[in-house]
């Protein structure tokens, strides 16, 4: 080896250890401040020891399923798929801060910070869970998924799949061609053909995972008070990283000690903190500053409508035809048919959702999330703006990147906004006082 590549050897191993440091001390800073927060149940422990095996000490959760790990990008890439084909999936979509920072010289500025992220992780390779994928897939959302498909193809066997961009009939049908190409080249990868009994057994995986999450989301409609949102989206963000069967365990467990709670009316936070919901862009660990801002400024995130949150994993596939081919066409159904993001061309799947969840979870007041860069979620702020006006619930639009430069900015303006709550909140109650003395 000559001076010149044992210099660049020298100081690709520099460049390395800075961003293990970097990454390893923003990620504790942010579990650190999640931990903090009061009101925690107890068998929350294990989604944040997941978040911190991944982040901090750098391990794979999924190494010892002796496994393929299949590597998705998006919600939209069936579980139950890979599961019935003998591998393990993981979500590969991160809020890195670091990862996005070495991002930033690689794609195009204004690119979206999550797929910076990919870039950074991509480039780096240190990380033991995307760098041990065997496959990746990547649904097509939006321009940035489409060209980091040709990015991650420099190291990684790669599978794009074409989302339709509407619900209809045919668009479905268009889905369910996909999903069998997909179901070819995970049988190429695992070397095991997918029967109707491993489909079944797939579909059985993921569906106790989402009996669980059900359960769970039952319990906070009775009271929404029983866990501090930012809790939420830890538990939310580890079901990326564990099998569904392990998540599906913690979760009975958690499900357990809240059932408790509710029956003896054990609240993790006062009744009087606003009630706030987040929709648009994900929320993803450690990119965490939104939440803990709502928190700790004196509001409660009561609710997410974010595909890394509730949404991503609430709606079951509804099986009817029970053939194989009835049950291909599920995942096709449950994939597009309720699917609220913003890559449809008609969207008001993701408007009847925000309406049920601001009834469901008696919601005072949304914060629009809008990573810069992710136009298709920004397009759609003044559709949900104009629906929320006409529901009287103040809305807010926040946007953000993967660094800290913006956090007193947003620290202000997520202030106002919860003072703008309570302030309309008891000029309600005033106006009911008044008219309650009035009918006296």
């Amino acid at each position: 080896m000559n001076a010149a590549d044992l210099h660049e050897q020298e100081k690709r191993k520099r460049q390395e250890e800075r961003f293990r440091n970097k990454m390893t001390k923003t990620s504790a800073r942010y579990l650190r401040r999640m931990e903090e927060l009061k009101g925690a149940p107890d068998s929350l422990a294990p989604f944040l020891q997941t978040l911190r095996r991944v982040y901090l000490e750098m391990e794979n959760p999924l190494a010892d399923q002796e496994k393929p790990i299949v590597g998705t990008y998006c919600v939209m890439a069936p579980q139950e798929l890979i599961y019935a084909a003998g591998a393990v999936p993981v979500k590969l979509c991160s809020g890195s801060y670091t990862a996005f920072s070495i991002g930033d010289d690689i794609v195009p500025r204004d690119a979206c910070p999550l797929v910076k992220a990919v870039a950074g992780f991509q480039d780096m390779e240190l990380m033991p869970i995307y760098r041990d994928c065997s496959l990746m897939a990547v649904p097509i959302t939006c321009d940035c998924k489409k060209k980091i498909v040709e990015l991650l193809e420099k190291t990684h066997d790669v599978y794009p799949l074409q989302v339709p961009v509407s619900r209809e009939d045919e668009d479905v049908d268009q889905y369910v061609e996909e999903l069998y190409g997909f179901m070819d080249r995970l049988e190429e990868l695992t070397g095991r053909e997918i029967t109707w009994d491993h489909l079944a057994k797939g579909m059985n995986i993921v569906g106790r995972s989402r009996y669980e999450l059900s359960r769970f989301l039952e319990l906070k409609k009775s009271m929404p008070y029983l866990m501090k949102g930012t809790h939420i989206l830890a538990v939310m963000n580890a079901a990326a990283y564990l099998p569904a069967d392990v998540w599906a365990g913690y979760m009975h467990e958690l499900n357990e000690e809240l059932t408790v709670k509710v029956r003896e009316r054990q609240r993790a936070v006062s009744r009087d903190l606003p009630r706030i919901m987040v929709t648009g862009s994900p929320l993803v660990f450690p990119n965490m500053k939104i939440p803990l801002l709502i928190e700790e400024m004196g509001g409660i995130l009561a609710a997410d409508e974010t595909c890394m949150g509730e949404r991503g994993m609430s709606d079951p596939a509804v099986v009817v035809d029970k053939s194989f081919d009835g049950m291909i066409r599920a995942l096709a159904n449950q994939a597009v048919r309720p699917c609220s993001c913003p890559t449809f061309v008609n969207n008001k799947e993701r408007i009847f959702r925000i309406r049920q969840m601001i009834e469901d979870y008696r919601i005072q007041g949304v914060i629009y999330h809008v990573l810069r860069g992710c136009l298709v979620y920004d397009f759609e702020y003044k559709l949900i703006e104009e629906e929320l006006g006409r529901m009287g619930i103040p809305v807010i639009r926040l946007e953000s990147d993967y660094n800290e430069e913006d956090v007193e900015q947003l620290r202000i303006r997520i202030e106002a906004f919860i003072e703008l709550i309570k302030l309309k909140e008891q000029n309600n109650g005033n106006v009911q006082a008044g008219r309650n003395e009035g009918g006296m």
